[in-house]
């Protein structure tokens, strides 16, 4: 989903760019909640940051309401994201959108790091915040490849839409699997959410599922494959305390079960943990100096809008700190 930067800017004030020719305070990498609420406490400290990323906005685009951000009581993933950048606009912060990294280099003997990015732009900064996120986890099993896009899902916001009218499922138990079933279920025939274990969702939101007369429940059951012809039809599933297999008909399959850390690139560089989150302590330093991160890409517990915010601001004050030690 593409995000008009534009919106809410001071008309009088020119789009800023980032310059290959000036050594930066700061690089943010990633232009989620942490990467933003950290180029936002940053330039109020005075440095000189910009922001590097694949898309502004990050995953909180594709929620389709955020009811615990504390201020709002209840708005669209999109919208609260439309303010988290007309906030970073009024300071006038340079953004290059639609660039992926390909690296960071540390220089032996050097302050400098070097942001390299696959379409082989290359920055020079003093320090790094890595607010990269994640990526939906996929089921691994046969048929979901094939199907991806012919019935397979990652994005209920996004692709709710085209199954209205239609028996859909939803693979998962956690917060953002029933949140999805519930969005699907104003527009939908009919929703079955298949899980293999229990519920891991928050008790409020299994009891506004629970009131949900179209949507059906499978607890205990195992995925197997994915189904179709052309499209996807359904899905071959186990009752783990039967054992019977059965299949699940459905034009949709909705895969939300939780979500990887975009930390491939930095596994030969930095420290991560086996589930390859980047590694940090309390500032969110990294393993190596200069280096910080902020948000899903991290070990940081309990991924939510606002933690991953408050720690873009934590790593902007510890960068601030850390500056003030560096020779410039």
């Amino acid at each position: 989903m593409d995000v008009n930067l534009n919106l809410g800017n001071n008309p009088g004030k020119e789009k800023q760019k980032l310059d290959p020719e000036t050594v930066y305070d700061l690089i943010v990498v990633g232009g989620g909640p942490a990467g933003l609420n950290t180029a936002l406490y940053a330039k109020r400290k005075g440095l000189q940051v910009g922001i590097i990323a694949r898309d502004i906005g990050g995953q909180v685009m594709d929620t389709s309401s955020v009811e615990n951000y504390l201020g709002f009581t209840s708005l669209s993933g999109e919208e609260l994201m439309k303010k988290f950048i007309n906030h970073v606009n009024e300071l006038n912060v340079p953004i290059l959108e639609y660039e992926e990294l390909e690296a960071v280099n540390v220089r032996d003997g050097s302050s400098i790091r070097e942001v390299v990015l696959k379409g082989g732009q290359r920055f020079n900064t003093y320090s790094v915040v890595i607010a990269t996120g994640s990526k939906p986890r996929r089921l691994g099993v046969p048929g979901e490849k094939e199907y991806a896009g012919k019935g397979v899902c990652y994005c209920a916001i996004c692709d709710g839409p085209l199954f209205a009218g239609e028996e859909v499922i939803v693979a998962g138990g956690g917060n953002s699997a029933v949140e999805a079933a519930i969005d699907l279920a104003k527009i939908v025939k009919k929703v079955t959410i298949v899980h293999r274990s229990r519920f891991r969702a928050d008790q409020i939101l299994i009891d506004q599922l629970s009131k949900l007369d179209n949507v059906e429940v499978k607890l205990q059951t195992q995925i197997l494959e994915v189904q179709g012809e052309k499209f996807m039809t359904g899905i071959k599933v186990k009752d783990k305390e039967t054992g019977e297999e059965f299949v699940v008909e459905g034009a949709g399959l909705f895969v939300e079960i939780g979500y990887l850390p975009n930390s491939e690139i930095f596994s030969d560089l930095l420290e991560l943990n086996e589930r390859n989150e980047i590694v940090v302590d309390r500032y969110g330093k990294t393993s190596v100096e200069g280096i910080y991160a902020a948000g899903d890409v991290t070990d940081t517990p309990y991924k939510q809008i606002i933690m991953s915010a408050g720690d873009g601001a934590k790593c902007a004050l510890a960068v601030n700190d850390y500056l003030n030690t560096v020779n410039k």
